[in-house]
């Protein structure tokens, strides 16, 4: 062991000598790539084969009431995989993700980097209604942690490999390199340089040809436009999108209401349960909500229906077009209650694929219903693509991403202006209903939230327990002028904190008002310290954001403020120390 750690330092040191850091990190981006592209490559087939076990031989009498069994199963053995085995929580994907780069100095779990494959494939081969895109980023940025963290790079390198493994993962799981590019500005919203473009590049182009060579070259979602964009047809698309403006504001409540619940309950195997059951129920009755539903979206394409039907007991029901229109809308709402309750029961999974789903199912919806009532013959795939373009913007806020993923994934360039038209539409409609996307709303809750603004970013990575000054000479409530005198002349600090034998914080005594007395050794006796000390405000704990202690400098003036543990004297955050580290920080932040 000792052997190993030995030839890792040489290592190390050699790679500082021998190679910059920008060639290194260009060279670790490929790396990274190629290790996304095949993390990818495992969970899609690996999810392949269990579905295909789990489905291939289904009896007609039965395959219902496996519908209903299978997700429980799968999410019973996620459960048991990261209480028993990992004994650590996965995460959500692209939710952790943000946590790391917000909060956390971009350090992910090692364990990330393999049970989030494991457990996003039970999940979805069991019939979990979400998604593999969220694993993928988080396996990938779980890679992209660790190696930084073993080549000791620092925190901005770290960022750019967490990045370059986000582009990786959405690259290779969409074979959509451009996209993938466009979703970690948009989404994961880091502050890149240009030069950092280039390691973005290599990790995206390396995990699309690693995807491939592997899953072949034919995009996800093939599909012939076979008619091109009508100008005639704007006024419907712009309806499109305040429609699926609408449809996503509905999701984003329904999951953070779902959410919120689960997040309350505290017995696991209650949640599993209930969520189990409700899910095992949807998908007994609507059979299209099983697993990623990429089938279903393929049909949708298409302008068929046949996935609302298949395996299904309303099998029958199928030409009825009052019933087709239904089951449309109940299929509908019915997958975010399915992506939601998987997640809440334990399920590990992305968001992506649900609002590609009901996106494509609302488009062919809106059109089917114009053309059947005669109001308009509309193009049932062009109308579908702008159904799952208007989702992905409104659900994640990110229109960008959805124009350029969904033009990608279909190869439906040719239909750019109505993907824009539905996208931005369906965007400012959500917007009004939600400022921030599923993937941020926890974390602005809690003013984690990592944005686009630079002075948030360096404050929000800032510490106060990193900042704390203890060098304040402190003195007891009872003593009097002359022992205070005493403690100013040991002293090179204006301020002395008063203290009880708790060490509780009873005020303190700044020397500027008291430098009319402290000479006057008449009063060095009759004069106590509990007489000349007053408490200070604001004060400051050592959990607060350095957001929130800024704020407090501004509003108060103070140049030093009081930190408190539980009303107990820890020390003084400085006004100028806290502007000293912002300084630095910002400045190794914004090195390129």
């Amino acid at each position: 062991m000792a052997l190993i750690t030995s030839l890792i330092k040489r290592f190390l040191i050699w790679r500082v000598r021998k190679i910059d850091d920008k060639k290194f990190m260009m060279f670790l981006s490929v790396i990274i790539g190629v290790i996304v592209g095949f993390s990818a490559v495992i969970i899609k087939n690996s999810v392949h084969f269990i579905q295909k076990m789990l489905t291939s031989d289904f009896g007609q009498q039965y395959h219902n009431y496996m519908y209903f069994a299978y997700p429980a199963i799968g999410i019973l053995l996620v459960f048991i995989f990261t209480k028993y085995m990992i004994k650590k929580p996965v995460g959500h994907g692209i939710p952790t993700t943000l946590y790391a780069i917000s909060k956390n100095n971009g350090k992910i779990k090692p364990h990330n980097m393999f049970s989030s494959i494991i457990t996003s494939a039970l999940t979805v081969g069991f019939g979990g209604s979400v998604g593999l895109e969220g694993p993928t980023v988080a396996t990938g940025a779980a890679w992209g942690s660790n190696i930084g963290r073993f080549f000791h790079l620092s925190y901005r390198q770290v960022l750019l490999l967490l990045a370059c493994a986000g582009a990786g993962a959405m690259s290779a799981i969409f074979k959509a390199p451009i996209a993938a590019i466009v979703f970690i500005l948009e989404v994961i919203m880091l502050d890149l340089t240009i030069s950092s473009l280039l390691p973005l590049l290599f990790a995206s182009v390396t995990a699309a040809i690693t995807s491939y060579l592997f899953l072949g070259m034919n995009v996800l979602y093939p599909i012939e436009i076979t008619e091109r964009f009508n100008i005639n047809f704007i006024p419907y698309y712009i309806l499109l999108g305040i429609l699926t403006g609408l449809v996503s504001a509905y999701f984003t409540k329904m999951y953070k209401f779902i959410q919120e619940w689960f997040d309350k309950q505290s017995n696991s195997l209650y949640k599993w349960i209930l969520g189990a059951s409700i899910l095992g129920l949807l998908i007994f009755f609507f059979p299209s909500l099983y697993g990623e539903g990429y089938d279903a979206i393929n049909g949708c394409l298409h302008g068929t229906s046949d996935h609302l039907f298949n395996n299904s007991i309303f099998y029958d029901l199928q030409n009825n077009m009052f019933w087709v229109f239904v089951i449309f809308l109940l299929v509908i709402i019915f997958k975010a209650i399915a992506t939601s309750v998987t997640f809440g029961a334990g399920g590990v999974g992305g968001i992506f694929a649900p609002t590609l789903f009901i996106g494509a199912n609302t488009g062919l919806l809106f059109a089917r219903v114009f053309s059947y009532f005669g109001l308009k013959e509309l193009p049932f795939s062009n109308f579908a693509l702008v159904g799952m373009v208007g989702l992905i913007a409104g659900v994640l806020h990110a229109p960008l991403t959805a124009i350029f993923l969904i033009a990608e994934i279909t190869g439906g360039y040719s239909l750019i202006i109505p993907l824009m038209i539905g996208a931005s539409i369906s965007f400012a409609t959500a917007r009004l209903f939600d400022k921030y996307s599923v993937y941020t709303y926890q974390l602005a809750r809690r003013g984690e939230l990592f944005t686009h603004d630079k002075d948030k970013v360096v404050l929000s990575i800032l510490k106060v327990t990193k900042l704390i000054e203890t060098d304040f000479l402190t003195i007891c409530p009872e003593a009097t002028l002359g022992d205070l005198v005493k403690v100013i002349a040991k002293s090179k600090r204006n301020i002395f904190p008063v203290i009880d034998d708790e060490n509780m914080l009873l005020g303190i005594v700044f020397i500027n008002d008291i430098r009319e007395i402290m000479f006057n050794r008449e009063m060095y006796d009759s004069v106590h310290v509990n007489e000349l000390m007053y408490m200070p405000t604001p004060i400051v704990s050592p959990e607060e954001s350095m957001e929130d202690v800024a704020k407090k400098f501004k509003m108060s003036s103070n140049y030093n403020l009081p930190v408190l543990d539980n009303g107990k004297y820890i020390g003084f955050v400085s006004r100028a120390n806290v502007f000293s580290a912002y300084r630095n920080l910002l400045k190794k932040f914004s090195e390129d």
